[in-house]
């Protein structure tokens, strides 16, 4: 019952994406108009635990105004709208190996070479053949062995410019950044969303994506090579549901 409704629930949204993509068929993809990333239906405020609203003491007779961070005009991002550039510079490296073996061996022996003299109508009922010294004899012999590794080795190294869209109580910024390279029939999309200090951002405007709190990075892209690699609905279907 499960696979039908989740059969019914997909076939609607692949009837989409199909049709978006004869749409393109003998052309490049288009690109996304730039818009306000806040219009765009999934964009919701980013909610932070935030401490207790301090008042900034007034200094009389100061050029100083509290919350500055230089003397001068601050050129930095500080504000809603603002742009602000994010260096993506990831280089992961995992290398995981995992060993096991395992092994038992048992034997059991049973004999009944006296027993009130009972031991002697043992061959009324069993062959003539039998010796009551070895009447059970089991052997269990159990082995497995197991071995396991993980490598992997990702690096993306990336610019793109973001806009903040929030300002929260502590001063913390919400940027969101898009960018779009189309090139021949493929076109790549750059996502990056976080949360960042005033403080980390650099003299020249840019910040680390290490420093970005709650990150979410996305770099893909669709078009005919995409399309190609991507395996077709069915077999992604078949890959969830199938249990073997």
């Amino acid at each position: 019952m499960r696979c039908v409704l989740l059969l019914a629930l997909i076939t609607p949204l692949a009837a989409c994406d199909s049709l978006t993509r004869l749409s393109e068929v003998g052309r490049r993809p288009e690109m996304t108009p730039t818009a306000d990333p806040t219009t765009d239906p999934r964009w919701r405020p980013v909610s932070m635990p935030m401490p207790r609203p301090r008042e900034a003491t007034p200094m009389a007779n100061s050029l100083w105004r509290p919350g500055s961070r230089a003397f001068f005009r601050d050129q930095r991002a500080a504000q809603v709208g603002d742009i602000i550039t994010v260096l993506v510079n990831i280089g992961d490296k995992a290398d995981l190996r995992n060993e096991s073996a395992r092994d038992r061996t048992g034997a059991e022996s049973m004999g009944l070479p006296r027993m009130l003299g009972l031991e002697n109508s043992l061959t009324r009922i069993l062959p003539n053949t039998i010796d009551p010294n070895n009447l059970v004899s089991a052997d269990a012999t159990g082995s497995q062995s197991g071995n396991g590794s993980i490598r992997r080795n990702e690096t993306v190294t990336l610019r793109v410019a973001g806009v903040i869209t929030q300002v929260l109580p502590n001063g913390n910024l919400v940027v969101s950044g898009r960018q779009e390279v189309r090139v021949n029939s493929e076109l790549r999309e750059l996502e990056v969303t976080g949360v960042i200090r005033p403080q980390d951002i650099a003299s020249d405007n840019t910040v680390r994506h290490d420093r970005l709190a709650e990150a979410r990075i996305s770099y893909g892209g669709r078009g005919q090579l995409t399309d190609v690699q991507t395996p077709r609905l069915g077999q992604q279907i078949l890959d969830i549901i199938l249990p073997f």
